[in-house]
């Protein structure tokens, strides 16, 4: 005789409700009937997305938590932090690091060494290189400063991105709120490139073309850049000079911004086998004013993760 007790358990377990995932359960070739999200609730593929094929589940489920997101908690999670790289110089000046007025740099105490930076930007220098700028906000708030207090600086110039400790000089309220430090301390240039780069891990779902409505697919950015990012995918894209259409979420401490926009493939590394993830680098080409502060924000609360290749995105 049928247990009929014993069902109705088996049926109200929690594991036939957990959002986690595994392969058996994400269909191929078969529109999804739920949203896929990462552990940290970003989306990875909406409802009625259709996975093509297995090398697209796999990579899926290789690079990502899937769960299902009419199931999960999307509460936010702190972002690690990363160890610190630098590759010391102590020989350089203000001078050489070419900063102008309206860049934007990255400051912390250095007694609280391994928290984020905080963004704020130069509007000035003195003759005895002492340097102006506006106060880092935190929570819309200025963040507590004392005078005679030694700060840390990253600043991202054209060329290369540097690290230099200033001592607080100056608190000013009128004729508005500014700070001035000290000239720069032992500078130190910590990458020169083109575009910074630090390492990521962020869900990007991409569509092929610069026109269209929906995404075809889900890849992973290892390594992003204000200007662009390396993307790894379970299939290549497409060719040196095509478009594609990109959405992803930056997200850390201080920030939460959702980015959809074209991109330019500027370069593609085919995996070496069947199966294995082609790499693009990728150009955006299409940000606005506040995509493009997210974007420098995101690199600067990573800035201590900063990616050394020799290859890939310019």
């Amino acid at each position: 005789m049928d247990n009929p007790v014993e069902e109705h358990v088996e049926d109200a377990s929690p594991i036939a409700h957990t959002p986690t995932l595994n392969p058996d359960k994400v269909p191929v070739g078969t529109p999804l009937d739920w949203p896929i999200v990462d552990a940290d609730g970003t989306l990875l593929f909406s409802r009625g997305t259709l996975l093509a094929t297995t090398d697209e589940r796999n990579f899926l489920f290789g690079h990502f938590r899937p769960q299902r997101g009419d199931l999960l908690d999307t509460a936010a999670r702190p972002s690690p932090q990363a160890e610190p790289q630098a590759d010391p110089n102590g020989e350089l000046t203000l001078k050489d690091m070419h900063l102008e007025i309206g860049a934007l740099i990255g400051m912390r105490s250095q007694l609280g060494s391994g928290g984020p930076m905080h963004p704020c930007r130069i509007i000035g220098f003195a003759p005895n290189h002492s340097l102006f700028v506006t106060p880092p906000m935190h929570d819309g708030r200025m963040l507590p400063l004392g005078v005679g207090e030694n700060i840390e600086i990253v600043a991202i110039a054209s060329h290369a991105v540097f690290r230099f400790v200033c001592t607080i000089e100056a608190i000013c309220r009128t004729p508005f709120d500014y700070v001035v430090l000290s000239k720069p301390g032992v500078v130190r240039r910590l990458r020169e490139r083109k575009s910074i780069r630090v390492r990521a891990h962020l869900a990007v779902r991409f569509g092929i073309g610069a026109t269209g409505e929906s995404y075809e697919g889900l890849g992973l950015a290892k390594g992003i850049s204000a200007l662009g990012m390396s993307l790894a995918a379970s299939w290549t894209l497409g060719a040196v000079g095509d478009r594609l259409r990109v959405a992803f979420r930056l997200k850390s401490k201080d920030l939460d911004t959702e980015i959809e926009t074209t991109a330019v493939i500027r370069n593609v590394q085919k995996g070496s086998g069947p199966g294995e993830p082609s790499t693009h680098g990728l150009e955006l080409d299409q940000l606005d004013p506040s995509q493009q502060m997210a974007m420098k924000v995101f690199v600067f609360d990573r800035q201590d993760d900063l990616v050394y290749w020799s290859t890939g995105l310019k």
